[in-house]
Parts: structure tokens; sequence; C-alpha cells
């Protein structure tokens, strides 16, 4: 009786491996590379870039002195200087702008006012839904306020020992106020 359970086992493994490999080969290749039955091998023409062949300007030129560097083809530095910071790499000025920002600029309208994030941030507190009978009841406790709170005692004393040790005011740990934990029926009554 035990070894016919047994075999049962096996057969239900198996069949479960069975399935999982026949879903993986008729499914997409997302599926088959998910089971690592799909191998990616790297596309070495992405790897490196070369300039194109073209024909020369001009048919007096030196030939090209063994391992120096090809004129045509621009260093990693180069490449990753005009890819974050197009304007350096072209040789224009920094601080002058073209005229076509310009134009972008004045049509724009006038410049922003000075208290702008203020008056956002007072029109966003405008635009919030007030909480509602559900939301007072699931969220009946008040969250606790950010941030850790330094002992100020401790903070002085341990300031005063520094100070009198010659260490700096960064050494040493800073004794913070650790919260009290609630109960699990604190609170509610």
């Amino acid at each position: 009786m035990i070894r016919l359970r047994l075999n049962l086992s096996f057969v239900r493994v198996g069949a479960v491996l069975a399935a999982t490999v026949l879903l993986a080969g008729c499914g997409g290749n997302d599926l088959s590379r998910t089971f690592g039955l799909t191998h990616d091998a790297p596309d070495e023409f992405t790897v490196t870039t070369r300039a194109p062949l073209s024909m020369p300007p001009d048919f007096s030129l030196r030939p090209p002195r063994p391992g120096a560097p090809r004129p045509q083809e621009r260093s990693e530095r180069t490449q990753a200087e005009q890819a974050l910071v197009p304007q350096q790499a072209l040789g224009v000025v920094a601080g002058a702008d073209s005229p076509g920002q310009d134009a972008l600029v004045s049509e724009a309208g006038p410049a922003a006012p000075k208290d702008i994030r203020a008056q956002v941030d007072q029109d966003a507190q405008l635009d919030q839904p007030g909480h509602g009978f559900t939301d007072k009841l699931l969220f009946w406790r008040s969250p606790p306020p950010p941030g850790i709170v330094v002992d100020p005692t401790k903070e002085a004393q341990r300031l005063r020992q520094n100070a009198a040790l010659g260490r700096s005011v960064d050494d040493g740990d800073t004794p913070i106020i650790q919260p009290k934990q609630k109960g699990l029926l604190e609170g509610i009554f």
C-alpha cells in the first residue's frame, strides 16, 4: 500500500514536470526563455561600431601609420560627451542660447512669480477631498510625527564630553528618545 502511494507521487511529479516542459515548448519565447530552453547569444555586431568605408576626398593622402587611431572614429569619451551634453560636443559656448531657444522663451510668457510654490501648495490643499466616515473609521489613529526625536540632555552631555576630550562633535552616537510601544488594546477604549 505504501509502495503504491510512493509510486503515485512519483507519477504525479513526473506528470507535472512533463507538462511544464511541454508547456514551455509550445509557448512563445517568454516561457521557453524562463525555463532556460532558449539560448541568447550576444550580438557581436552591436558591441563595437566602426565608421563606414568611404572614398577619401583627396587622393594625395598619406597612408595611415600602423597603430594610430582612426581619424573618422571618435573616442568613447567624445561619444559619451556628445550623448550627455550635445552643446559641449558641438563647441557651443555655455550660457549662449540659440535664436530658437530665445524665441521659445519669449513666446512662453512672463516669468513665474517668486512665490509660485506657495501658491501651488495652497491650491493643492484646496483640491484635497475631505475625509469621509469610512476613512475616519479605518484610519482612526493619527500617524506618528515624522523624524527621530533627539534626547536633548544626553546630547548636550555628549557634546560637552567631546569638547572636554578634544574630539569632534561628530564622534559618538546621537542619543534618541525611543517611542513607547503600545499594547494591543491600548488606546481603543
